[in-house]
């Protein structure tokens, strides 16, 4: 399933769960299913700002924008980390309120019945967003399926909480448990905004990757004298690598292209997304670093 059909269905998703989220805080007038239901309104907007994230991601690379569209994805993780901040504000009042005026939940077998649908519908979603999402390496379906994970677990811990009030007749613990699922979901909203920001600052690959490209790099380049000034970052999908290649004096350039081509073909089957730019330099301008070429 394609990055565009899985963020549509995200959206379709995110409506019935939202529908049945709503139903379920309408039955039991519940401050906690309330606050479950304000998630998931998270995870409709979301889901219509991942898609359009992705349109735009997926469009080549242009005049304006040589580089590629792929860093848009990363703008939709931090609008969705922001926006889950808003939503968890919106649920610490609504705790509050509670906190002050503690009622009884009505119905509450039948509310937290719809609600275990709804919570069974996400947990899936969410798994097929974050494995697809790595795999096609999409940070904004990855932001979401973590983002659905969150909401999973947090109704759970609401859904155990509420049984819990029904044994003990303590109905304050439904405002309070408002008030950990705002806690709860503050934290995961943090965490994603902090994850998209390193791609938007262009971070590098990580250390694993880093030490395949070297390998790579070093078994590959036979003819070549080193490689230095390896540079990557990661930017959705794809990930930038480039590097200087020192030559001996004596390589003509069609040699050079050879080996820059033989290099280069290794790295894009090895590195999904790879995106090579390879600085080939005369013998003078070695360094004595970097990745000595292995014969």
């Amino acid at each position: 399933m394609t990055t565009i059909k899985l963020a549509i269905g995200s959206i379709f998703i995110g409506f019935i769960v939202l529908g049945l989220k709503s139903l379920a805080y309408w039955m039991t007038g519940s401050v906690a299913l309330l606050s479950d239901a304000l998630e998931s309104t998270v995870n409709v907007a979301t889901a219509f700002a991942a898609l359009i994230a992705i349109r735009i991601a997926a469009k080549p690379a242009d005049a304006n924008h040589p580089y590629g569209h792929h860093k848009a994805e990363f703008f939709s993780a931090v609008l969705e980390g922001v926006m889950i901040i808003v939503a968890a504000l919106l649920i610490l009042r609504e705790a509050y309120s509670g906190f002050l005026d503690p009622v009884v939940v009505n119905a509450p077998t039948e509310g937290l019945l719809v609600n275990l649908g709804a919570t069974l519908i996400n947990g899936f979603w969410a798994w097929i967003l974050v494995s697809r999402g790595r795999r096609q390496k999409s940070p904004a379906l990855v932001a979401d399926g973590k983002h659905l994970f969150t909401d999973v677990v947090s109704s759970v811990g609401v859904a155990a909480g509420i049984l819990l009030a029904i044994v003990t007749g303590w109905w304050i613990l439904d405002p309070a448990l408002a008030a950990l699922v705002a806690v709860h979901i503050l934290w995961s909203g943090s965490k994603i905004i902090k994850d998209s920001l390193s791609g938007l600052m262009d971070e590098a690959v990580p250390d694993t990757t880093l030490n395949s490209i070297r390998a790579i790099i070093a078994s590959e380049a036979d003819g070549a004298m080193e490689a230095h000034d390896l540079r990557t970052r990661h930017a959705g999908p794809a990930i930038f690598i480039d590097f200087h290649l020192v030559m001996p004096s004596e390589t003509t350039v069609f040699e050079a292209h050879e080996i820059c081509d033989r290099i280069e073909n290794a790295l894009e089957n090895a590195v999904q997304g790879a995106r090579i730019t390879i600085h080939v330099e005369p013998e003078h301008k070695s360094k004595q670093s970097g990745i000595i070429v292995l014969d």
